[in-house]
């Protein structure tokens, strides 16, 4: 009996509600695969919707129009002679379920419910779906009336099933069902399937991938079988990143994987699989024995042939092993953010982008990353990616007989607008970064300054009360510092927005058209709240708002060798300074400073808070074993935090700071003072890129209250633990130091 069988699954840049875009991705994906002669095609979790439709998916018109498209994939001829897989929404017995629809030549073999829901992070699909606890139990459902006419058939069975074929069995896992403990392909294995399909909606967040390929090997490392994993890929519309990697396995052995950041609308990965080498795996006593336990497993079975006879000619082969794909975080952060902007770009029917340049390191990354966006949008259409070709075309008003731009910069200059607002406060070297920077990669870039306006409205406000507002350095009070600042950063906003409407119509864009701001507030100045309301940071969309500070200086020393640019090493020995204030000859304003704590420290307490789910007290009690323990050596300052590990889910936190308690609880509870009287600042962030587990973002990723109480009862339980600790270390009443916050 012949036993080769060529799979095929895909990653798919699906929009939510885009139903006739997606359609026609669904069947190119199905059209490639018959191409490359497989039986069966396998495609992303919810691909005829969009994974991302949220509030949408309680509409009822979105179960009828996803109907509608299956009902065009179903009886279109060149969806035939292939077994296909099919993600979509389902109207069950009135309740709403998440679902895989796999189908064969026009008939509906099973639909298949999802099992296990995702519900934490940025998942909510318990909101609308319901999950199948009926495991091994099917029913029967009544298809709508225009499928009936396309079909035959009047019902289908839906529910825990597995599709019996003539030479092998086909088990059906969903996304977070992978992830649970016992997860739908053991016991599918132990009833004897030996192909399991996986359709996916899973986002990007940096270093997660290495997880997601751990979990995916071990699905058949121990049950044995062939394992095909779909994954969306792209922006969706909102805030996350699908980031593909599609991919083929066998007994834990990947055979094909797909890119995980390309612009790529349809991209199907195929490979070649012996069932032998799948069958010869399970010959372990152990395993007959555990068999007995799912005989009565429910099969659909289907006529249908999934091996490729021998031609006795063409002797074809199982495809070889090959070694995972990873990309260093630097690299994620360079091509997820940009693969992102362009999606959210060509979709928006914008113009371009805009982005204030400080000089700085943060709107720094945010060019960069728009640089390397430029840098694919070139390798694409290089390629000879025809959709590329088509949008860039458009964004960059280039008529059809005109070249197009062919170097990242050529892009850059018809698409991307940078400025430098200015002010006295400002230094010449963040003014020339800004200008050099703006050069190098090719940016419109308007030098100006903006003290006009600022002492415009300083003169109002005094003409009205009389006085006249100082900063710090001057005398002034600390409201009075706070005021003059805010209004430069709150006039730059407003210069933002100014110059995203009319730069189009100075440049004399035909068809005119507007830009997308873009902004440039990491992922540790919102936990902290370091920012202004309504400033920069206030812009449509920021490629690095979940991205944290640490990362974004390795992102850019990356950059500075990977891209050729040699003006970042500036902005990488820059002090980070938000140059709202006066500089002196014994003063210059320092982010770390004002904040009260460092960017590595920021990271750790981030980690701790979010991911290791930790309040005050906690967070104390943890870093008493670290930052308390007697200092060890290290290269440099910013290896007091590290990556998180399932083992230390704040990091790997290097202990040796040798930190007294009373120090540990300075800092704890100086990092909870600022973070709870700024969390209102959330509610109103802009829409981020989501790259870190301790994201702040209050949308849907972390959900807190903005008005918070004092943390008085954890912060006595502190405070009785550093007195307990100093005076069993010898500490009196005169050596304790004074905590601002009291």
């Amino acid at each position: 009996m012949p036993h080769l069988i060529t799979l095929s699954t895909c990653n798919l840049n699906q929009w939510a509600l885009d139903f006739d875009g997606n359609q026609d991705r669904i069947i190119q994906s199905i059209i490639e695969s018959k191409q490359a002669n497989a039986s069966l095609r396998v495609g992303p979790e919810l691909e005829v919707t969009g994974y991302g439709c949220l509030d949408h998916f309680l509409e009822l018109d979105l179960y009828d129009h996803s109907w509608e498209v299956l009902g065009s994939v179903l009886k279109d001829e060149r969806c035939q002679d292939i077994l296909i897989d099919v993600g979509m929404p389902v109207l069950h017995n009135s309740s709403l379920f998440n679902c895989r629809v796999i189908f064969h030549n026009k008939k509906i073999l099973l639909i298949r419910p999802k099992m296990s829901l995702a519900n934490d992070g940025n998942f909510r699909e318990q909101r609308y779906f319901t999950a199948w606890e009926a495991i091994k139990k099917t029913e029967m459902h009544m298809l709508p009336p225009e499928i009936q006419q396309i079909t035959g058939q009047k019902l289908v069975t839906f529910g825990d099933a597995i599709i019996q074929a003539n030479d092998t069995v086909l088990g059906i896992e969903s996304c977070e069902e992978l992830f649970t403990p016992e997860a739908t392909h053991i016991r599918q294995s132990l009833a004897g399937a030996e192909i399991f399909s996986n359709s996916s909606g899973s986002h990007h967040e940096l270093r997660k991938l290495n997880r997601r390929m751990d979990l995916i090997v071990e699905a058949t490392l121990k049950s044995g079988g062939a394992y095909l994993y779909a994954n969306s890929k792209g922006c969706d519309g909102d805030r996350l990143y699908y980031d593909g990697c599609a991919m083929v396995l066998v007994n834990g052995e990947i055979k094909a994987q797909g890119s995980q950041f390309s612009l790529r609308d349809v991209e199907i990965v195929t490979a070649t699989v012996d069932l032998d080498e799948v069958r010869s795996s399970r010959f372990a006593p152990s395993r007959r024995n555990q068999t007995k336990q799912h005989l009565d497993y429910p099969r659909v079975e289907v006529d249908l042939w999934l091996a490729r006879g021998d031609d006795g000619v063409s002797f074809a082969t199982p495809s070889p092993t090959i070694a995972p794909r990873y990309v260093l975080p630097e690299e994620e952060i360079a091509l997820g953010p940009a693969c992102w902007l362009w999606d959210y770009l060509r979709r928006s029917k914008a113009a371009g982008f805009f982005v204030p340049l400080s000089g700085g390191i943060d709107s720094c990354a945010t060019a960069v990353i728009v640089h390397s966006m430029c840098r694919e949008v070139v390798k694409a259409v290089n390629e000879g990616n025809d959709q590329v070709v088509t949008d860039l075309r458009r964004i960059a008003a280039a008529p059809a007989e005109s070249p197009l731009p062919s170097t990242p910069q050529q892009v850059a200059n018809r698409i991307f607008h940078t400025s430098f607002m200015g002010t006295t406060n400002s230094s010449s070297d963040t003014r020339s970064r800004a200008k050099q920077l703006a050069k190098d990669i090719g940016a419109y870039h308007v030098d100006m300054d903006i003290d006009a306006i600022t002492n415009a409205i300083t003169s109002v406000w005094t003409s009205l009360f009389g006085l006249t507002l100082n900063y710090k350095v001057h005398g002034g009070s600390q409201a009075e510092n706070i005021a003059l600042q805010n209004i430069q950063a709150r006039i730059r906003m407003v210069v933002a927005y100014l110059f995203a409407q009319t730069l189009p119509l100075v440049r004399q864009r035909p068809g005119g058209g507007g830009l997308l701001v873009l902004g440039s507030a990491n992922v540790d100045e919102s936990l902290r709240g370091y920012l202004t309301k309504y400033d920069c940071s206030s812009a449509d969309i920021n490629p690095i708002g979940g991205i944290s500070k640490t990362d974004l200086k390795r992102f850019i020393g990356w950059a500075e060798v990977n891209f050729d640019l040699p003006i970042l090493h500036s902005f990488i020995d820059a002090i980070p300074t938000a140059e709202l204030e006066p500089i002196t000859e014994t003063y210059v304003q320092s982010d770390e400073a004002d904040m009260g704590m460092t960017y590595d420290e920021l990271s750790v307490f981030g980690r701790l808070r979010k991911v290791g789910k930790l309040g005050p007290w906690g967070m104390y009690r943890s870093l008493l074993s670290t930052w308390g323990a007697p200092p060890e050596k290290r290269e440099t300052d910013e290896e007091i935090a590290s990556p998180p590990t399932s083992a230390h889910p704040g990091g790997n936190i290097i202990p040796g700071r040798g930190l007294s308690p009373r120090e540990i609880y300075e800092k704890v509870r100086r990092f909870f003072y600022y973070y709870s009287i700024n969390r209102h600042k959330m509610t109103v962030l802009t829409p981020s890129y989501h790259a870190e587990q301790y994201s702040p973002d209050d949308n849907r990723f972390d959900l807190r209250p903005f008005l918070y109480p004092g943390f008085s009862l954890p912060y006595r339980k502190m405070m009785s633990h550093v007195e307990a600790w100093e005076m069993a270390n010898g500490f009196g009443p005169d050596g304790k130091k004074v905590v601002k916050g009291d």
